[in-house]
């Protein structure tokens, strides 16, 4: 089922929490909402539920309007991020809760209930814990119950806020691998809400950015990370190193490293902000040629696959450079060599906000 939310607005009191904000989810997609607390990603959710009224605007369902409808009559699966789970009941009848509420009418037999749940128990891979309860599982089994439960109802929506935000980090990569794994075999159309970069371009179709009630972007893991349509959506992806200079159509630089801007740009220095992401600067203990910016190592954390070293440049600005392991064996550089940085690819905004690459 396709979702589309069209030109909604909600307010609290003086505070606008969406303006006027529109977004198409295709049939069968996985879509992250992205953003800091207070962006508006999950007031969306609540709207697209049904939990939420918008104040202005409208909340389409496969084409039909689904603004006035009760959340009951809107066929969504609602994951909370603290799982709410019924702690007297089993895993078995929480799961099987959905089903047994139901109008009589409707409600399936209880041999269909068992045969229901135990293949979902199956699906979620707890196929031995049905007569658990809620306190004897651990957080990421609690959270696997919640989806469960949510997909027992059939619906034709799932919808996730920050469903993994109350698990230890290596939880949460296990649960999101398991989740993009789940969907490939279920495909229902799921949003989820997440603060956390890494979880939405590693596991949705498309990511939505949200900031201060808007949409900044919307486009896949790749496009918005490698194209940021706005300096937010840059700041916000990854860590980056932030300059803050005056870029003239002439002499573009960097201090002393040349940048390329467009053509077009009108005569006369102008304020930008300049981006460079660490794994797009290259250090060597030697001038190469090169533009560089000299400078001093300050720290250096060689724990993991990429060396993250801190350089403290002649201008009195701290650099965050990504490295190899092998390139840092080779460079054989400790705390207070001096060094050389040469950004490879760099991103500027000026103040109107059109973006430059460089």
């Amino acid at each position: 089922m396709s979702i589309e939310v069209a030109n909604v607005t909600k307010r609290f009191g003086d505070f606008a929490a969406l303006k006027e904000v529109s977004l198409r989810v295709n049939a069968g997609e996985l879509v992250a909402l992205l953003g800091p607390s207070g962006s508006g990603k999950t007031t969306l959710l609540r709207v697209i539920a049904g939990l939420e009224a918008p104040d202005a605007g409208s909340v389409l369902f496969e084409g039909e309007d689904a603004t006035t409808r009760h959340v009951r009559q809107r066929r969504v699966g609602f994951v909370f991020q603290h799982y709410a789970l019924f702690r007297h009941m089993t895993v078995f009848e929480n799961v099987a809760f959905g089903l047994r509420v139901r109008p009589r009418r409707v409600r399936p037999t209880r041999a269909e209930i068992r045969s229901r749940v135990s293949e979902l128990l199956r699906l979620v891979q707890l196929e031995g814990f049905a007569r658990r309860y809620p306190s004897q599982l651990s957080g990421g089994q609690r959270q696997r119950v919640a989806l469960a439960r949510a997909l027992a109802v059939e619906p034709k929506v799932l919808l996730l806020d920050e469903p993994f935000g109350a698990l230890d980090a290596k939880v949460r990569q296990e649960l999101r691998r398991w989740l993009r794994r789940l969907h490939e075999e279920i495909h229902v159309t799921s949003v989820f809400v997440t603060h956390d970069q890494d979880e939405a371009l590693e596991v949705a179709d498309r990511v939505v950015v949200m900031n201060a009630g808007c949409i900044e972007q919307v486009g896949t893991p790749e496009d918005v990370f490698q194209n940021p349509a706005s300096a937010f959506v840059m700041n916000f992806l990854g860590t980056v190193n932030v300059f803050h200079r005056r870029v003239d159509s002439l002499t573009p630089e960097i201090d002393a490293v040349e940048i390329q801007c467009p053509d077009e740009l009108p005569a006369g220095s102008r304020p930008a902000r300049i981006f460079v992401r660490p794994h797009n600067l290259e250090i060597n203990t030697h001038a190469t040629g090169k533009p560089s910016l000299r400078g001093r190592v300050q720290f250096i954390n060689a724990a993991g696959p990429q060396v993250k070293v801190e350089v403290l440049t002649e201008f009195g600005e701290v650099l965050q450079v990504e490295t190899s392991q092998e390139r840092y064996q080779a460079l054989n550089i400790t705390k207070g060599s001096e060094v050389y940085v040469t950004p490879k690819e760099m991103r500027v905004f000026f103040d109107d906000g059109r973006p430059n690459s460089a």
